[in-house]
């Protein structure tokens, strides 16, 4: 029953570049079609409603999240005054990854994107969005449970709220310092192919500021809505108020500076249901089978690849409670506090693994795909899903990973 969720892998993977007309005309129901396959089995051979309506559940708190983000920052327009140099374009992402923490990944990735686009015109291209992916809307986030979904579970299983910041730090600092020098290498080969006078004449027009600021306000009933857990829906139910506020109260002519449009939301909200469906399985199985695989003795460093590895390609906030529960079982620690007492480098390395390796994918983290369609949508040619592991994640991504286990869970 794992197959439709490799299905669906694959599908997004190869026909959208081997044949993106028929993909845009049909890729719904291929989602739709595969995700019933798994809810069918679940709800009639299983006979197993609680666990799709979990599934639901979950699939709705995403969506309110990150479409409520999607539809407000449409409606704030930041215009940065002066050229896309790569020094510039440096400050930029360190700044996105320091507001991933206080936004989320999710929040300053839709914040930054537009803005992140229209400087670096004429000569932006696959590596501005892949390296926006990279720190902004994962690495970047590591410092709070706001930062990333995988820390927001574990603060809501029980992790202090400063514990990440405590103990993140020096990981933040490696991975988001080694991807920015080598962003700065690669956009300064960029910068030097892009004929001067090109750049000067769609920058020069350009003034610094920003629009729609109201729409903080709404941003700000989003990030309180992420804590609220009950009655059951009210998050969900806040978060869309918000959106739909913020619709209908923005100028039309900053939509229209945004070129704002809801096709991106929609690609995420029809994909990802399929997602969401068909991996219950690949996660029943890992939840089912993960202590007997890292037996009793495993080191910091395994769960860092398992959890890292597999958070590449199932998403990383319920692959982070996996291995979570997995290390309590293998532990024995009846609750939160005594797992970090007993295995503090153990958490750590679930919550960087989660947290990092989500890069790796356009599935691997919820803002991911959504960057993608943005840029998609602003007329940037982005990698293919293979072509983002083998041309970016693979040579980029990966030593700054390999670099992060040898400096910290090596041992």
């Amino acid at each position: 029953m794992i197959l439709p969720f490799a299905l669906l892998l694959l599908a997004m993977a190869a026909l959208p570049p081997a044949a993106p007309n028929w993909w845009l005309r049909h890729y719904a129901k291929i989602s739709f079609g595969l995700g019933a396959i798994t809810l069918g089995y679940h709800l009639f051979i299983l006979r197993d409603p609680s666990r799709v309506a979990h599934t639901a559940h979950e699939y709705a708190s995403f969506i309110a999240l990150v479409g409520s983000l999607f539809v407000v920052s449409g409606g704030i327009h930041v215009q940065v005054k002066r050229e896309a140099t790569p020094f510039a374009n440096v400050i930029f992402l360190l700044v996105g990854a320091v507001l991933a923490n206080v936004l989320g990944t999710t929040g300053a990735a839709m914040l930054l994107i537009r803005p992140w686009i229209r400087m670096n015109r004429p000569r932006v291209t696959a590596h501005h969005i892949v390296f926006f992916i990279f720190i902004v809307a994962n690495v970047g986030g590591c410092l709070t449970p706001i930062g990333d979904p995988p820390l927001l579970l574990g603060y809501l299983q029980g992790v202090p709220f400063w514990w990440v910041a405590e103990n993140c730090w020096p990981m933040w600092l490696a991975g988001v310092g080694v991807l920015l020098a080598i962003f700065y290498v690669v956009d300064k080969i960029n910068f030097t192919r892009s004929p001067r006078e090109i750049r000067e004449t769609e920058t020069a027009h350009e003034s610094g500021g920003f629009t729609g600021l109201s729409n903080l306000l709404f941003l700000a009933v989003i990030l309180a809505a992420v804590f609220v857990e009950h009655p059951v829906f009210l998050r969900e139910i806040l978060m869309v108020g918000a959106a739909a506020g913020s619709y209908f109260t923005t100028a039309k002519s900053v939509h229209e500076a945004n070129h704002f449009n809801f096709h991106p939301i929609q690609e995420v909200v029809i994909l990802f249901a399929g997602i969401f469906a068909t991996m219950m399985p690949a996660l029943d199985w890992l939840n089912a089978n993960a202590r007997e695989l890292l037996g009793s003795g495993a080191s910091p460093a395994i769960f860092y690849w398992g959890a890292g590895g597999l958070s590449a390609v199932l998403d990383n906030a319920p692959t982070y409670l996996g291995f979570l529960s997995a290390l309590a079982g293998v532990t024995g620690a009846p609750d939160t506090s005594a797992l970090l007492a007993q295995s503090p480098m153990h958490v750590l390395a679930i919550s960087i693994g989660a947290v990092f390796f989500g890069a790796a994918t356009y599935i691997g983290n919820g803002p991911n795909f959504m960057v993608k369609a943005i840029a998609g949508q602003q007329g940037v040619r982005t990698p293919s899903f293979f072509g983002l592991i083998l041309k970016f994640s693979l040579p980029f991504l990966l030593p700054v990973l390999i670099a992060v286990w040898l400096l910290h869970f090596h041992n």
